[in-house]
């Protein structure tokens, strides 16, 4: 152990609740500081680029931003437990995993906390009143109202509109019960010890939809099991004796569960037509350019953001019809998976195949993009 780290973030943070989760289960001494901190709004802001988080300062006083380098860089240089599959089909399999909770995943989140705003105005107006700066504390939830109706109006660009919200949750549902019969049997994803896969889920899984009211009853009443995954996930056991003859280890020989099977079937069903569309568009993006040279920005117009777009895109998906803003930030993330299956070979590259076949996964993996993606900075250039 190296020191201390920081992480500024909030308790109903997405992104924040995937990195707090990962730095618990690594055993490292962490603090984490509310966004609202004066230094987080000033200095920390200013060597980042933009305000997000979470943000993590490292012992040595850097900074890192996105979850993906954060939990990168912990595990490069930490010696508490480490959670990367040895079997090279289970690491492609966390790596995919990672990217559709982490991406995939987020539009559901924001939808089950802003499309039921009312229902759960209280919550989440107090949540939202602990991240702004301090002030007397009407003034703070009035701020934290401001900020609601910001977050709430990124709904459309998500593709969350009336016409769409049914299949969205009817998906959602089909995911949830997946995930309980998985973790009845199972403490983690992989097995006996949690890996990308489970941290990426964690991120849409816990802030939002296993913590505020509407989405957490509906949670705790039809998928328990996946509730209390969340609990295990924020504590720094690894077996915690609550599944019988369960060690703190994956499985032997790349073994996938029969039962991860049965989600991966579902996570490339439902993102298979949103990642080829999202593919597509940033293509086209790439040829207006006319080659864009290296370390190009990433975006429709020029500005810095976390997760830029490079335009609109629409498709068919499930019984309805999808319309939002692009999502490059989802290929560069995917990409991960895609040059771990790139590099394989032999029964390993055999092994993958079959899985693939069973699972609907081989459109996803052969949706490609002309230009690489890389990040520089804190934001999404082309490599």
């Amino acid at each position: 152990m190296t020191g201390t780290y920081i992480i500024w973030g909030t308790p109903h943070s997405l992104y924040t609740g995937k990195v707090r989760s990962y730095l618990i289960k690594k055993r490292v001494s962490f603090r984490e500081i509310m966004a609202s901190d004066a230094r987080f709004l000033s200095d920390v802001t200013e060597r980042v680029g933009h305000r997000v988080i979470p943000v993590m300062e490292t012992p040595e006083g850097e900074l890192v931003q996105d979850t993906t380098a954060i939990i990168d860089l912990v595990e490069s240089r930490e010696t508490g437990p480490h959670f990367t599959p040895p079997g090279p089909v289970q690491k492609f399999v966390a790596h995919l995993v990672d990217a559709f909770g982490s991406n995939y995943m987020m539009p559901l989140a924001m939808h089950y906390r802003w499309s039921y705003r009312e229902k759960q105005e209280l919550f989440l107006r107090t949540e939202f009143a602990r991240a702004v700066p301090p002030m007397e504390h009407e003034q703070r939830l009035e701020t934290a109202g401001k900020l609601m109706t910001r977050f709430s109006g990124f709904l459309p660009g998500l593709g969350v509109t009336p016409a769409v919200i049914p299949a969205m949750e009817a998906s959602y549902v089909e995911l949830l019960d997946a995930l309980e019969q998985h973790f009845r049997l199972h403490p983690y994803l992989l097995g006996g010890r949690p890996s990308l896969a489970d941290f990426g889920m964690m991120a849409p899984l816990y802030a939002h939809l296993g913590r505020d009211p509407v989405p957490a009853y509906l949670m705790k009443t039809t998928a328990p099991s996946v509730f209390r995954w969340t609990e295990r996930m924020n504590s720094p056991e690894i077996i915690d004796g609550e599944y019988a003859g369960y060690s703190d280890s994956f499985p032997t020989d790349d073994h996938i569960p029969p039962t991860l099977e049965a989600i991966l079937a579902i996570i490339f069903a439902h993102w298979t037509p949103g990642f080829t569309a999202d593919t597509a568009c940033f293509n086209a993006w790439v040829n207006d350019h006319s080659n864009p040279a290296p370390g190009t920005l990433v975006s429709y117009n020029d500005s810095r953001s976390v997760h830029p777009t490079v335009g609109w895109i629409r498709y068919p998906w499930r019984d309805v019809v999808m319309e939002r803003a692009s999502n490059p930030h989802s290929l560069w993330h995917f990409s991960r998976a895609q040059t771990l299956a790139d590099g394989l070979s032999g029964a390993d590259a055999n092994r993958l195949d079959q899985l693939l076949d069973r699972t609907g996964g081989r459109a996803m993996l052969a949706s490609r993009t002309e230009r690489a993606l890389t990040r520089k900075d804190n934001v999404l250039v082309l490599a």
